[in-house]
């Protein structure tokens, strides 16, 4: 049976790892966060920000409350950048009541997409009514969600950025099906953004996407930092190696430091709707990065599990 991450954070919490959450390397609420300049601006973000996917709950108090705590949490620890999508049911209504609630807005860096095929009123429509959810009158970055109708919505993205409504344009993807035409598009196409899935399970998109993205002058933006899910599955049973313990303190660690220490990364996006994992991703955002030799052990220590 598949280990989930909660599975997981309690079996090692439970094996004697509380040390990743609040011992030597316990992440202050002042405690300087890791950032990287946005390439197309200049502008710094925290290299750790928050995956929302998980966020599509009911509009029940109960349901919100370990979100608005994770939320809440983040921001006090310095992240900023928050991605979300329509794709993630109630996620951006959600996230827009969270951040009304906690009066954070202006401390963030907000993210979501647009899907829509059927031509550019679609794609417009799509981003007002994402504006409303999220309850804001402008949005930091607005991508087109696994390219689907690009050709319609990037240059309705691009009007609503001359407009001042929305600051950065970007594509994602999280399939390897679509990487001979996400680079075709970063070939072709004016973006500030590319957000893909990359880990140490998943490398592939360090081929070609990763090196195209750092010669264009482009931010990235990592999702599935941590695979597929299974890599829990594959790490449960097994200790830190030593030599890990140099630059993190937790397997969580362990792999967004791996996908963040490709010299095209510039932020990764893991969901966290725990303060636990808010407590233990936020510190791969802190420290050293794995050197180039040290990113080659981590790839073979992995294929040897």
């Amino acid at each position: 049976m598949q280990l989930t991450r909660r599975e997981f954070t309690r079996a090692a919490l439970g094996a004697g790892t509380t040390l990743a959450l609040c011992g030597r390397g316990a992440l202050a609420a002042d405690h300087e966060l890791i950032t990287r300049p946005i390439p197309s601006s200049g502008e710094l973000i925290p290299i750790v920000g928050l995956g929302t996917n998980r966020y599509g709950v009911a509009r029940s108090a109960a349901a919100r409350k370990p979100l608005l705590a994770a939320l809440g949490r983040f921001h006090a620890l310095g992240g900023t950048l928050v991605d979300t999508a329509p794709m993630y049911r109630t996620s951006e209504a959600v996230l827009g009541d969270l951040i009304a609630e906690l009066g954070v807005r202006d401390a963030l860096f907000i993210a979501t997409k647009a899907d829509k095929a059927d031509g550019r009123d679609a794609t417009a429509a799509q981003m007002r009514s994402s504006f409303e959810k999220l309850k804001t009158g402008s949005l930091d970055l607005m991508q087109v969600h696994n390219l689907l109708g690009w050709r319609e919505a990037l240059p309705v993205m691009r009007d609503w950025k001359a407009e001042g409504r929305i600051r950065y344009v970007g594509i994602t993807t999280s399939s390897r099906s679509q990487y001979g035409d996400f680079e075709a598009v970063m070939r072709e196409q004016e973006l500030d953004f590319v957000q893909v899935n990359y880990s140490l399970e998943q490398q592939t998109s360090a081929d070609r996407l990763l090196p195209l993205a750092a010669d264009s002058g482009l931010a990235v933006i990592i999702n599935r930092g941590f695979g597929g899910g299974r890599i829990f599955q594959k790490l449960k049973d097994r200790p830190l190696p030593d030599w890990a313990s140099e630059f993190c303190s937790s397997w969580a660690q362990f792999l967004l430091k791996y996908a963040l220490s490709h010299p095209a990364a510039t932020v990764a996006i893991p969901g966290m709707t725990k303060l636990r994992h808010v407590e233990d991703n936020m510190l791969a955002a802190t420290g050293r990065m794995p050197d180039a030799a040290e990113r080659k052990r981590m790839e073979a220590f992995y294929d040897t599990i």
